[in-house]
């Protein structure tokens, strides 16, 4: 019986054994087979990759979503931009390469040895761009001597472009390179350095809509640094579509009649508050910011005493003169002080006090009701009407009809302008507020401020009954298959705080100052579009005489010119701000501006309504 049981464990220990050696020797039969397949059957492509260390990640920079008129007309698209860059760890030996690079292109090599310098904290690994958007040349030139210049590559990139130079600058924008603080805030999760963000304008107020995500791919490269391989890409997306509330033909019209001139129109649809125009003078070239802009350029931009990177439409504020007479005329009327019937008489000039307030016109304008006053613009009348309701009383009126505060347009660095009151100024002066700045102020001079887009959005709402809309640039915002991801419906901010009555005869002074004979905007009168409006003419230096004149003024001195506006008159369909710096006068200068930009709109707006029918 024991042998038995020896016998039987023998044979169970042998059955065991066996079964172990037979997985070792599979094992290693596996294992061989694999070294096999590994150093001979793909022997030559690993050691290539082995000795060269070839496999690299390379950045796909992110294209920036289009930016459309409201027709869909393309403002700003990208285009390939050709950028010289060099990898340090490839380009050896450095100093030989850089001195072959310079003799080829034609390009200092103390140029590139400070670019170098500068980027000395980017890993040796990663491309250093030594020439962003380089010519035709100088490409050529790298990829005929490429044997030559280990390291040294020429990589695509979208560029962005603006397609029609200096036109809706301001209001588009421009970019520029992330910074170091910037990258480390966290505001900007899909970007990294050397990639470029909306630094003003619409570029940068949506700047999370338009930038787009970044790519990748995976290459191997030889041992002089060159791609011989792509193994695998992951795509940039693209950014979102930008359809703005501009009329890219009226904005183009707007800025060749400021051409010349420093100055602001402001043109919008007085329904919706929608921006058909938006146009700053003296303006400048946004493709010049692409890549980074010049020392020298920038500082030209800064020096020029017109401005040109000044939005003068949101951020430039001035005296609205005598446009403001029409809040003046509707504080008097709503408060009882005046009605349709109420005469003062202008004799020239109204003694106040001590000092004696001069009317623009001489020899006076006579006896006066509220419609005249507003059609030929009398000084005299609105001294006495502004003395009876007081400053406050003006202040209160002036800011439900928008002045003095921002309008709500989604641009940066809007400015409020300034409707004073008494206690502002013993706040801001410490001395008490004296009857006769009263007289100035109700005429729109003293400390009153207000930008062109509030004067537009004013006539906007006069134009269409009462209601003051927020004026809007972006119309929608659109994924690249065409999903609505936003959408900017009209939004009304507040009522005028004005009847119908008092709206009705405000209406008749504003269409008389056109149309009527002894109108001060006659130069704005169309044959087939009735026009109502309002001039103004802001003094930028105060005379110390009676017999002093405009004429004999420097240029820098002399007032800005003001014309305000909206037509049809029976059925407002645009409503314009429009302001030319030391233009003098509203009737000449910025009347026929107008004048000449609701006809241009108003002819487009005809012959689209004959194509579509």
């Amino acid at each position: 019986m024991n042998n038995y049981f020896k016998s039987a464990d023998s044979n169970w220990f042998r059955q065991r054994l066996t079964g172990v050696l037979l997985f070792i020797v599979a094992a290693f039969a596996v294992l061989l087979v694999r070294l096999f397949y590994l150093q001979v059957i793909r022997g030559d492509e690993y050691r290539r990759l082995s000795e060269s260390n070839c496999i690299r990640l390379q950045y796909i920079s992110p294209q920036r979503g289009l930016i459309f008129d409201r027709n869909g007309e393309l403002l700003v698209d990208n285009r390939p931009s050709f950028d010289l860059s060099i990898i340090l760890k490839d380009a050896r030996p450095l100093t030989q390469t850089l001195e072959k690079l310079s003799g080829y292109i034609n390009v200092p090599v103390e140029q590139f040895a400070e670019t170098i310098t500068r980027n000395k904290s980017v890993p040796s690994y990663k491309p250093i761009l030594l020439q962003a958007d380089v010519g035709r040349d100088i490409m050529a030139a790298v990829q005929v001597h490429q044997y030559d210049l280990p390291g040294v590559e020429i990589t695509v990139t979208p560029c962005r472009h603006y397609i029609y130079e200096q036109s809706a600058a301001h209001l588009i924008g421009y970019l520029g390179e992330i910074n170091g603080e910037e990258l480390r805030s966290g505001k900007f999760p899909e970007t990294r350095g050397g990639d470029y963000i909306g630094r003003y304008g619409v570029e940068k107020s949506y700047e999370s809509y338009l930038h787009g995500t970044g790519g990748g791919r995976q290459v191997e490269v030889n041992v002089r640094g060159q791609v011989v391989n792509v193994l695998k890409t992951v795509d940039a997306g693209q950014g979102h579509e930008v359809y703005l509330t501009i009329d890219s033909a009226l904005q183009r019209k707007a800025e060749t009649l400021l051409a010349g001139r420093a100055g602001a129109v402001v043109a919008m649809d007085p329904d919706t508050g929608e921006i058909l125009a938006m146009a700053s003078s003296p303006s400048f070239d946004q493709n010049e910011f692409v890549g980074g802009i010049s020392k020298d350029q920038w500082r030209s931009l800064l020096s020029n005493p017109d401005k040109p990177l000044q939005n003068k439409t949101i951020q430039a504020v001035y005296p609205p003169a005598s446009t403001y007479k029409i809040i003046t005329a509707i504080a008097g009327l709503e408060e009882g002080i005046i009605d349709e019937h109420t005469e003062f008489t202008c004799y020239g000039s109204y003694k106040f006090g001590d000092r004696r307030f001069r009317c623009w016109r001489k020899q006076g304008h006579g006896a006066l009701a509220v419609e005249e006053a507003l059609s030929q613009s009398c000084d005299v009348f609105f001294y006495q009407l502004g003395q009876r309701l007081g400053v406050d009383k003006l202040a209160e009126y002036a800011n439900r009809c928008g002045l003095g505060v921002k309008t709500g347009l989604h641009l940066e660095n809007e400015e409020s302008g300034l409707i004073p009151t008494s206690k502002w100024k013993k706040r801001k002066t410490g001395i008490s507020w004296q009857a006769g700045e009263t007289l100035s102020v109700a005429i729109g001079q003293g400390y009153n401020l207000v930008t062109p887009m509030q004067m537009a959005v004013f006539m906007a709402a006069v134009a269409n009954g009462g209601n003051r809309p927020e004026p809007i640039l972006v119309r929608r915002i659109c994924s690249v298959n065409g999903d609505v991801l936003l959408e900017n419906k009209p939004r009304i901010v507040d009522r005028l705080p004005f009847s119908k009555t008092t709206l009705d005869l405000v209406k008749k002074g504003l269409w008389q100052v056109v149309n009527g004979k002894t109108g001060t905007a006659k130069i704005a009168h169309l044959k087939d579009i009735e026009i109502s409006g309002k001039t103004g003419t802001a003094q930028v230096f105060s005379h110390k005489s009676k017999d002093d004149r405009d004429d004999d003024l420097s240029d820098h001195l002399k007032p800005h010119a003001w014309f305000v506006a909206y037509a049809p008159s029976d059925h407002p369909r645009i409503a314009v701000s429009v302001i030319i710096e030391h233009g003098e006068h509203g009737s000449s200068a910025a009347g026929p501006v107008a004048r000449d930009l609701i006809q241009f709109y108003m002819g487009e707006q005809s012959a689209d309504s004959g194509q579509a029918s």
